[in-house]
């Protein structure tokens, strides 16, 4: 059930490789909807909370399908890597006027057509950094100028981490575009990970009070997750992403292979964004992800697998390529599908921040690049669905189901040692979901895919759960 008060406004550098057959049998469908109110049954409405549930058994609102596409995990392979090189998947994200494409498949740097009809003007500015630069600059250089001499194309390369995601290291983007005499007609491209997406978005929406921009994702955390829904920003020093602005791409085009030269801990990182989408609206997905985690995280590549088998090396599991893409293009399609029902947050968007509460202020309070996001979100999901079952909103048997996955996905179960109570709700209290000084929080509820926006709830089990957590 959705709460109709959410629904107020209208809504019309190492990357590595892997071998195994996805195994589940499930299927979802509704890629893209659109809604239709209808009269309720008067009700008393919340006044801090809205309770979701996906996909079925909606309260005071009813979904129609405007587009259908099925999407399946099946015993065969998912998403076969050789038709991925001839046709991308493709994910529509549907924001009326501003709606924009998603392409996912391998190969796709190689293909300047799907860069180039997204280009405004003449003139680009890439906006990268010293990891990313020295491994597909000159691609994506070369795929916006191929056959299109006239376009002109200048790059900044930015250091590389979440400790450089500041307004002075965002200043150097706007001192390049401005000596590059750049107009309101040309285009930013943001070629890397979630902080060069958030700082190029960024700078796009205000550079000439806005021009077009395009995002290149390189990492399974932006691919899965910060690349779409039009989120730009930078941290500042007393938390995180607290500046910044929505402001939608163009186009979001994601190219698979960029996930070979990803490091392990990168890969992991984005997973946790993956496991989030199973726990609060996609169950069947979530199922899918126990039975192939395996297949997604193994540390050696298929198409190493017959060379292991020539030097007649014991390799027992490799990464499969069409499982992750697989992976990849469902979390795709599960935040197109809310971005599309709520751009800017009002109610159901902020769901997808299971976690992420606990999880900025461990970045925070750590200090910017000390954890990888993923890994604080990892940390603060176990930390959402302890409370969640001290609330006695959830049983145990999810507890246990979301700290195996997390193993599985070599990610963290609990914060690092050094954050007390104290650091933790210093944080919190200036957290963007925070309204009129009270916390409200992502938090499960009622079997697996459902969960609250809520700051109804019982205080005590939050200090419960930060003390189960914290030293002090």
């Amino acid at each position: 059930t959705l709460c109709y008060s959410c629904l107020h406004s209208p809504t019309t550098v190492s990357h590595r490789r892997t071998h195994s057959i996805p195994d589940s049998s499930m299927a979802f469908t509704a890629t893209h909807f659109s809604l239709s109110l209808r009269t309720p049954t008067p009700k008393p409405k919340p006044t801090h909370s809205s309770f979701f549930s996906y996909p079925s058994n909606w309260a005071w609102a009813s979904l129609s399908t405007a587009r259908k596409s099925k999407i399946c995990a099946t015993s065969s392979q998912i998403m076969d890597p050789v038709a991925a090189k001839s046709q991308p998947a493709l994910v529509q994200v549907d924001l009326g006027n501003r709606s924009y494409p998603i392409y996912i498949g391998s190969g796709l740097l190689n293909k300047p057509d799907y860069l180039q009809k997204h280009v405004h003007g003449k003139r680009v500015l890439v906006v990268t950094n010293e990891t990313i630069a020295p491994l597909y600059l000159d691609k994506v250089v070369d795929a916006l100028t191929r056959g299109n001499p006239n376009v002109s194309v200048e790059s900044v390369i930015l250091p590389d981490g979440e400790q450089y995601k500041d307004m002075d290291t965002l200043m150097k983007v706007f001192d390049k575009a401005i000596e590059s005499r750049l107009d309101r007609r040309c285009t930013f491209v943001a070629l890397g990970g979630g902080v060069i997406g958030d700082m190029c978005g960024f700078a796009a929406s205000a550079f000439l009070r806005g021009v077009n921009f395009i995002q290149i994702p390189t990492t399974v955390m932006a691919q899965v997750d910060s690349s779409v829904g039009g989120k730009t920003g930078i941290n500042h020093h007393l938390g995180k992403n607290l500046i910044g602005a929505f402001y939608q791409p163009q186009c979001v085009l994601i190219d698979t292979d960029t996930l070979n030269t990803l490091p392990e801990r990168e890969l992991a990182s984005g997973f946790a964004e993956v496991i989030k989408y199973g726990l609060i609206r996609d169950p069947e997905f979530f199922e899918w992800q126990e039975k192939n985690m395996q297949a997604v995280m193994a540390s050696c590549f298929h198409s190493d697998f017959l060379l292991f088998q020539f030097l007649q090396v014991n390799v027992t599991h490799c990464r499969d390529p069409g499982a992750l893409a697989y992976a990849i293009k469902r979390s795709c399609e599960n935040k197109a599908e809310v971005v599309s029902l709520d751009e800017k947050e009002s109610g159901l968007r902020a769901t997808l921040n299971l976690g992420h509460t606990f999880g900025h202020a461990i970045e925070t309070g750590l200090g910017y690049g000390q954890w990888l996001h993923g890994e604080a979100i990892a940390a603060g999901m176990v930390m959402a669905v302890d409370m969640s079952y001290r609330l006695g909103w959830i049983d145990d048997s999810i507890v246990k189901r979301v700290g195996d996955i997390l193993k599985q996905a070599k990610l963290p179960t609990a914060p690092p040692e050094i954050m007390t109570v104290d650091m933790f709700k210093s944080v919190m209290a200036v957290d963007k979901k925070v309204a009129d000084g009270l916390l409200r929080l992502i938090l499960l509820k009622g079997p697996l895919g459902n969960c609250v926006f809520t700051g109804d709830y019982d205080r005590k089990a939050l200090d419960d759960t930060l003390h189960a957590f914290c030293k002090s």
